[in-house]
């Protein structure tokens, strides 16, 4: 007796029942991303089953089998070979979050490997390799060849993910992108592992932002996105943690491309601002502890180490450390405080979109970005400004780009007679 042929599932009953609420199995998962890369599934089915998915979410047992089917749709990069602990750090994106700048460099000074795949920015929150690519001669693109052999050379490397890394989750996210479904915490959470697994890391930490500026307004969503993600990191066997920090207001007080490459290194000449070194130091601190090394991340950051692990890693991605980074043409002072005073607040998303506006951001992911445009906090909340002192200064190029950044900025600050109550940037450590 011949055996039963084994049939391929039903795509639109698979959209049937995750629309009425009924789990998927991991074969019916497995199946549905690779037929979808492989054009048996149409976009448009695909869409109806995210929005179900939005709606209904992903159990765990659908969550592993749904990131593990994106990790195979790739390749997986092999670290073994580096000679160092690996580790890396992802951050859930923020206005003036230039802490990967400073981070990698500082931890591969202090032994370990960091192989930092990152992304471009989108909308009010900024990218990595936008701000990297302000450094004349920089490039983001490495072969995996190349990446292996600048992380053996220096022991960081921040650069693009490759094609062959997850390829389901770019054509997914894509997806979401148009169909309103971007705002899932199990398909942000898979989207975000998926690429750091596949990327071959042994630990990973994950920097969960909350508040204005942040994709994750609300500390209980925050919370709930850092916890799932490190229960995917557990399961896939990477040491995971997550660390959740304050985006209220913006990170230091550089926001865009070059201005941000300018922090950035003077917090590794040992002049940055508090709040950009305390996130640092921290997760720097959480990175050394999975990666299993006993070092002090602020002795090295102290003593030129990390700043000398980043010079060499811009040299040795074509990049020079010391060439002059792009200047705006136009600049202005603006939102003067309306009395003297305690700044109390200074809204990140605010800011954010200011930059944007000036064009340090895009709206679309194939736009360009202007390096040399952003805003500079002059002020920052828990500083004292007298009144009609401007609380930022705006850059751009392009002047007529002024008058919508000041429009966004509406609101953005609040003056009065009491500071506000002092915070620490760390809310909380996620792990299992």
């Amino acid at each position: 007796m011949a055996e039963p042929l084994v049939t391929a599932p039903d795509t639109v009953h698979l959209i049937r029942a995750k629309r009425d609420g009924q789990p998927l199995t991991e074969a019916q998962i497995g199946w549905l991303i690779e037929a979808y890369l492989g054009g048996e599934v149409a976009d448009e089915q695909m869409s109806a089953l995210l929005m179900a998915i939005y709606f209904h979410g992903l159990d765990q047992t659908e969550l592993r089998a749904w990131t593990s089917a994106m990790i195979d749709s790739g390749e997986r990069l092999e670290l073994a070979g580096v000679g160092r602990p690996t580790v890396d750090k992802h951050s859930t994106g923020g206005v003036g979050d230039k802490v990967s700048l400073v981070l990698a460099p500082l931890v591969a000074a202090c032994g370990a490997a960091v192989p930092q795949l990152s992304g471009r920015g989108l909308g009010h929150t900024g990218g990595t390799l936008d701000k990297l690519e302000a450094i004349p001669g920089w490039r983001a693109l490495l072969s995996p060849a190349e990446m292996l052999a600048v992380l053996r050379e220096v022991g960081c490397v921040i650069c693009a993910a490759g094609p062959g890394l997850a390829p389901a989750d770019r054509r997914l996210y894509a997806l979401r992108d148009v169909t309103g479904t971007v705002e899932s915490i199990p398909l942000i959470a898979s989207s975000i592992m998926s690429k750091k697994i596949a990327e071959g890391t042994a630990a990973l930490v994950l920097d969960v932002k909350v508040g204005s500026g942040a994709f994750m307004r609300a500390e209980t969503d925050a919370r709930l996105l850092a916890q799932t993600m490190v229960t995917i990191g557990a399961e896939e066997g990477v040491a995971t943690s997550a660390l959740l920090t304050r985006m209220d207001t913006p990170l230091g007080r550089a926001v865009g491309n070059a201005v941000e490459v300018e922090e950035a290194v003077a917090t590794l000449r040992g002049e940055g601002p508090a709040d950009l070194v305390a996130v640092t130091l921290a997760l720097a601190r959480e990175m050394l502890r999975l990666a299993g090394l006993d070092a002090d991340p602020a002795a090295a950051l102290a003593d030129g180490r990390a700043l000398a692990a980043y010079r060499a890693m811009i040299t040795a991605q074509g990049g020079d450390p010391d060439a002059p980074l792009p200047v705006a043409a136009h600049s202005r002072p603006i939102l003067n405080a309306p009395a003297s005073g305690w700044l109390r607040k200074l809204d990140a998303y605010a800011v954010g979109v200011a930059a944007w506006r000036l064009g340090a951001g895009r709206a679309l992911k194939e736009h360009p970005v202007n390096p040399a445009a952003g805003v500079l906090c002059l002020a920052k909340p828990g500083e004292w400004v007298e009144r009609g002192q401007p609380v930022l200064e705006l850059r751009t190029d392009d002047e007529s780009r002024f008058t919508r950044a000041a429009e966004a900025l509406t609101g953005a600050i609040e003056v009065g007679a009491e500071p506000p109550a002092a915070s620490s940037p760390i809310i909380d450590r996620v792990n299992l």
